[in-house]
């Protein structure tokens, strides 16, 4: 055990004093040390059911063999953050989240660690740090939100609350609905409830093999978390004393299986980030064309919000993430994971209960996945669309120019009917370095929605978006415009074209024209000179990277 470093021989007396002074009784001190890495917080819906959670965590490393250490972990909430100076720090916390992880595990040499997790970038971050440190480790994620529900309909939070703006805008709902939307959408503890970034994250973690199956999609205030929370406690033990690292599970072929489904369930364009970025704490090479060569020959099969029907209720009633890998069994690669089972295994006892939620790969509501990897002279480096949200009539769009250098410009562009149809909205400076932080641009593309505008006008941007969006948007544009690529020269009136099938993005000019508008180009001075901000800006990498600290 690691943890013989702080707790055995006669030069660790002082530590054993200190470890005495916690309360831990000393018949315990010869049990592993088990490290509980919990975002409790009460300010975000996702996490506020985690006490609970924390007590059947605790049950079972105690039924295990183990003893518990819990320490907190920051969060933030994408949604509270969204469309104001917050959102600069969402991505940037990943990391400070993974360094936190690393940070008190090494100081004080747990032998393993349960991460008790559920948002938008916590996930990812855990994930990371479990990567880097590379000891025994399994993910508890806090689980969905129930849908809310008004006069008869069920809401979720993007398409009945930010959508909710531009229809107000527009004068299809009133103060007294929009009150009430306000009031129902979200009802209480969980992670948003369609496939946003948070539950997509928590699906690509039950993919990757690093949490319990069903995890992902059981409700945050079900019985059935309760048990996971339980069982993962008592497996950590297990997992030391076999010693099973995350590095043995997050394999190469772990990750195709993440990526794999996360396609078939048109998840967040943000796995596009994370997923890379994870891979690289595990030593796993991951080029970003991994994502749309398995995109080809991966089938959309759950037609989840924001772009389709179903809740993550609907898809866990309907089996979960084991029936999604019964579905794609013959593709996915037969990797181990924390329960002990293969994924091939865990299919196989898998069983489907409504064949129209979890649709068999006959039946697909698209034969390619949900992401889709675009390049042109606009992205010589890459772009990212979530074409599961795009409709079929504007997956080739073309259309002029409307050039914002920064999301809160262009809302009031939007909000102020300055945008027509066959616009395309523009806006740069918002990437990992010019952001900085990389901004979701979640408020102007559901604006966009919610005033009908989502089939004819398309958005572009060196920013990214939320797993809410739907329509053309495209995000992670690369290089960004703070590094000088070509998003940066594009003016009012220049024509852009789109083509998701052929996978292009172009800037319809010369390359005579673009090389010199780049010669004349110079970088404008940083929106944020001080704080975190600021070094992250200058530590950052590209979107195309998983835009990690280097």
């Amino acid at each position: 055990m690691r943890s013989k470093i702080i707790k055995e021989g006669l030069e660790r007396v002082p530590h054993r004093a200190l470890l005495y002074a916690t309360g831990i009784p000393k018949t315990e001190m010869g049990k592993p040390f088990i490290g509980v890495a919990t975002s409790f917080t009460d300010i975000i819906p996702g996490h506020i059911g985690m006490r609970d959670l924390e007590r059947f965590i605790e049950k079972g490393i105690h039924t295990g063999g183990g003893y518990p250490f819990f320490f907190g972990i920051p969060g933030i909430c994408d949604g509270i953050a969204m469309g104001h100076r917050g959102m600069h720090y969402s991505l940037p916390s990943r990391e400070l989240i993974a360094d936190m992880v690393e940070t008190i595990t090494e100081a004080h040499q747990f032998d393993g660690l349960v991460l008790l997790t559920n948002c938008d970038k916590i996930t990812p971050g855990m994930l990371m740090a479990a990567a880097r440190i590379n000891i025994p480790s399994i993910v508890v994620t806090a689980g969905p939100m129930l849908s809310g529900h008004l006069k008869g309909k069920r809401l979720s939070l993007v398409n009945d609350t930010f959508e909710a703006i531009g229809k107000y805008k527009r004068g299809l709902i009133t103060d007294d609905e929009l009150e009430a939307l306000e009031l129902c959408a979200c009802p209480g503890a969980g992670s948003c409830q369609g496939m946003y970034t948070a539950n997509t994250m928590a699906c690509v973690t039950e993919a990757l093999g690093m949490s319990l199956p069903k995890c992902a999609t059981s409700l945050a205030v079900s019985a059935d978390k309760r048990r996971i929370a339980f069982a993962s406690g008592e497996l950590i033990v297990e997992l030391i004393r076999k010693n099973i690292t995350p590095r043995k599970i997050m394999t190469r072929k772990a990750f195709e299986n993440a990526i794999m489904v996360d396609l078939a369930l048109g998840g967040s364009t943000n796995t596009v980030l994370h997923i890379p970025a994870i891979a690289h704490d595990a030593g796993v090479e991951l080029p970003l064309e991994t994502f749309d060569k398995l995109s080809r020959i991966t089938p959309h099969i759950c037609d989840m919000l924001p772009g389709g029907k179903n809740y993550l209720e609907d898809l866990d009633h309907a089996g979960g993430m084991p029936g999604v890998f019964k579905r794609l069994r013959d593709r996915i690669n037969d990797n181990i994971t924390v329960s002990g089972k293969g994924i091939h295994s865990i299919a196989d006892s898998a069983e489907i209960t409504d064949e129209d939620v979890i649709r068999p790969l006959s039946k697909a509501h698209r034969k390619e996945g949900g992401i889709a990897i675009l390049h042109g002279n606009l992205a010589p480096d890459g772009a990212v669309v979530k074409q599961s949200a795009v409709t079929k009539d504007v997956m080739k769009f073309e259309g002029v120019a409307r050039v914002f250098d920064s999301e809160e410009d262009a809302m009031k562009a939007i909000l102020t009917g300055k945008i027509n149809h066959m616009d395309v909205i523009v806006i740069r400076y918002e990437g990992p370095k010019g952001g900085p932080g990389m901004r979701e641009m979640l408020s102007s593309t559901a604006t966009i929605a919610g005033m009908g505008l989502s089939g004819s006008v398309a958005l572009i941007t060196d920013g990214r978006f939320s797993g809410g969006t739907r329509g053309p948007c495209i995000g992670h544009i690369s290089p960004e415009a703070m590094e000088g690529g070509p998003i940066a020269i594009i003016k009012d009136g220049d024509r852009i074209k789109i083509d998701i099938p052929k996978r292009r993005i172009d800037l319809i000019l010369s390359d005579k024209e673009i090389k010199e508008r780049l010669n004349k180009w110079r970088p404008p001075k940083p929106k944020i000179t001080k704080g975190y901000l600021s070094r992250y800006a200058r530590m950052v990498s590209s979107a195309g990277d998983g835009a990690v600290m280097k």
